[in-house]
């Protein structure tokens, strides 16, 4: 097996947006279709919600652990988000693929793309938004993951977050009850970025 330091190459694509505009069901849609690429799973201290997987959905951490990682320097970016709960992204999950020589997406919020970004220029951003950000009321209680104060806090932070857009590569609009164009937008910009005379290889 490679040493965890080799470097391993490939696209990477961040799909980021407002909490609940809709990243993680995107992703789960380009497994259930057997899209070729790689989901790189973000590790987090927030208890796990009814259907979540350990190592599928997130790695679920407690505080110790997620000390040691980070201690450790093993995330390429990590945040509080929300004032709420922990969020890293493993370098190991990101190089597991990469070797693989397959590409990667990763689904940061919208404060952890901009490390990306910053860490990795030749990463292709990608922001998920909504029609509007009254749009998101809804989606988030239909969640019913939080309560009416981590709503609140949420709404707030995407109030911000939608006015970020021009940081991006590209833009897709999630529109209620059309997930199938979402999707296949998000499989166009794939291949796009896939059929480049010089790609934006990234380096790990």
């Amino acid at each position: 097996m490679p040493d965890n330091d080799t470097p391993a190459s490939g696209l990477v694509f961040v799909l980021s947006g407002p909490s609940g505009v809709g990243k993680s069901t995107l992703i789960e849609r380009l497994k259930a279709d057997q899209f070729p690429i790689t989901h790189c799973v973000t590790a987090t201290t927030r208890p796990r919600r009814q259907g979540e997987v350990e190592g599928v959905h997130y790695y679920f951490l407690d505080e110790t652990k997620y000390d040691h990682l980070l201690a450790t320097a093993q995330f390429l970016e990590h945040a509080v988000v929300h004032n709420l709960y922990r969020y890293g992204i493993p370098l190991h999950s990101i190089r597991d693929g990469l070797r693989r020589g397959q590409d990667v997406i990763l689904a940061p919020d919208v404060q952890g793309a901009s490390t990306v970004r910053w860490k990795l220029p030749n990463a292709i951003t990608i922001f998920l938004r909504p029609p509007s950000l009254e749009e998101l009321v809804p989606r988030l209680a239909a969640r019913g993951t939080e309560n009416d104060e981590e709503r609140r806090i949420r709404l707030a932070t995407a109030e911000r977050e939608m006015q970020r857009v021009s940081e991006y590569d590209y833009v897709i609009v999630n529109q209620r009850d059309r997930l199938d164009q979402a999707v296949a937008d998000l499989k166009a910009i794939i291949a796009a970025e896939r059929l480049r005379v010089c790609p934006r290889t990234v380096t790990l």
